[in-house]
């Protein structure tokens, strides 16, 4: 896989909104767009995507993937929340999301909780798989070279095994997470 450009860049991965960047002035709808378009910049696949829309937010909103906003108005937590919609919405459909985040919901929205700690483990996390994701990804490539050098006349094909091989693993993953989110919902339903 010699003279390629290299797929991973990590900034693209490590796209984030820190909770020290988030306002503790409750925004409207137009500002938290605003701060997701520069937190998420780097992860946008072309500058035509959107990372939010008021059409987004307002169909969470509608979906009660968050509790609902006062005055128009987003907090802190709501801002947390939304991101973690934004992370989990291209693997969960809208339904997963809003029963991974039910408890959580009911917590900041009905007592107040302050999501910060758990946001800021979140990201800690979301910093840890980004580096397993490159050496992961670096291992895969290796293997894609291997089976291509010996598969001979079909090195041009080392694009598609790439490709086919992460969306494998990508399928692992979105597998285990739903896994997950369905014995959650056995435990709430028991």
């Amino acid at each position: 896989m010699e003279n390629r450009k290299e797929p991973f860049d990590k900034r693209a991965f490590q796209s984030q909104i820190p909770a020290e960047d988030i306002p503790r002035i409750d925004l409207y709808i137009d500002q938290v767009i605003q701060l997701f378009e520069t937190g998420f910049a780097e992860s946008k696949r072309n500058n035509e995507e959107k990372i939010l829309t008021k059409t987004m937010i307002n169909n969470y909103a509608k979906g009660k993937l968050f509790y609902p906003p006062h005055n128009k108005k987003y907090s802190r937590n709501h801002i947390m929340l939304i991101s973690l919609i934004y992370q989990m919405k291209s693997v969960l459909s809208i339904n997963d999301i809003k029963q991974v985040l039910d408890g959580i919901n009911e917590k900041a929205g009905q007592k107040g909780m302050d999501l910060q700690p758990f946001y800021e483990s979140y990201l800690h996390l979301q910093k840890g798989n980004v580096e397993s994701f490159a050496k992961e990804l670096e291992r895969q490539e290796e293997g894609v070279a291997k089976q291509m050098h010996e598969a001979g006349e079909m090195k041009e094909f080392d694009r598609v095994l790439l490709i086919a091989s992460l969306v494998h693993t990508s399928n692992l993953y979105k597998r285990a997470a739903e896994k997950l989110l369905d014995e959650m919902n056995e435990r709430v339903n028991s």
